[in-house]
């Protein structure tokens, strides 16, 4: 599929209904801090694609969080937000880099809330390069770059959370996505079975996108989050795309590997 015609069925699969008032921002039950850590990014079949690093700095109420993984052919998925956390969390700004040829589509993806703006810069199918700009009306529940720590700060007891994103395709386009808690699976360290709660994110297709999509067959894949909760929730890995059309990844925790005692 050229990439024109990728960027057509992808507004088509994120045309959502206008109706967006259940969308709301996450109460900061844990506040986030300095944080360093190393992730590997696989296929499903184990394949490791791409090694990862977990950054993130906070000062004061602010906190800067950046996502980076690089891929063994040499491609490249960098997402970096910054957000508030007074009380709930509230995205200031998101950068979203993607290049390579893991990534069809070279993607410079910026969302910057107090300019109101979306900015998409990007290849069309001829290498000719493209920007694509849209106005942002006021959303405070934005989740650009954050969910990971949003769904570690959900409350157990409220069933379903529907948070905003704007996605690019490559128009920048706000769509919604409903977080459920689905079930829980069982994992072991050092020999000790602890339990994860696993969580389902799915995008929410309404009006034609929710007629066409299954039709043709390109019903967006829901995405997995596994949370170890407790007083002190973490995240342990993800299931999900990372662009429109794209296959599904899969996001661990990894520790470094020391060489031999001498």
């Amino acid at each position: 599929m050229t990439r024109t015609g990728l960027a057509l069925l992808c507004a088509v699969q994120l045309l959502f209904c206008h109706c967006i008032a259940s969308a709301q921002s996450v109460v900061v039950r844990n506040a986030e801090g300095v944080v360093h850590g190393f992730l590997l990014l696989r296929a499903l079949d184990g394949t490791t694609i791409a090694e990862g690093e977990l950054n993130q700095t906070s000062v004061a109420d602010r906190v800067t969080s950046r996502l980076t993984f690089h891929f063994k052919d040499g491609s490249l998925h960098e997402e970096t937000a910054v957000y508030s956390q007074r009380q709930r969390f509230k995205l200031i700004r998101s950068h979203l880099v993607q290049k390579g040829p893991s990534f069809p589509t070279p993607m410079d993806f910026v969302v910057d809330v107090a300019r109101s703006t979306a900015t998409a810069r990007y290849q069309d199918d001829d290498g000719k390069q493209k920007v694509e700009s849209e106005h942002l009306k006021a959303q405070p529940d934005l989740a650009n770059g954050l969910i990971m720590t949003l769904v570690k700060n959900l409350d157990p007891k409220v069933k379903e959370t529907t948070v905003s994103m704007v996605a690019a395709t490559p128009k920048p386009r706000l769509v919604k996505v409903v977080i459920s808690a689905e079930g829980e699976d069982a994992f072991t360290v050092g020999g000790n079975t602890h339990r994860a709660t696993r969580y389902v994110l799915k995008p929410e297709l309404g009006g034609i996108a929710g007629i066409v999509a299954p039709i043709i067959g390109k019903q967006p894949p829901d995405a997995l989050i596994w949370i170890l909760r407790g007083d002190a929730p973490a995240f342990l890995k993800a299931e999900n795309t990372f662009y429109v059309g794209g296959p599904v990844w899969r996001i661990e925790l990894t520790s470094p590997a020391w060489p031999p005692a001498k």
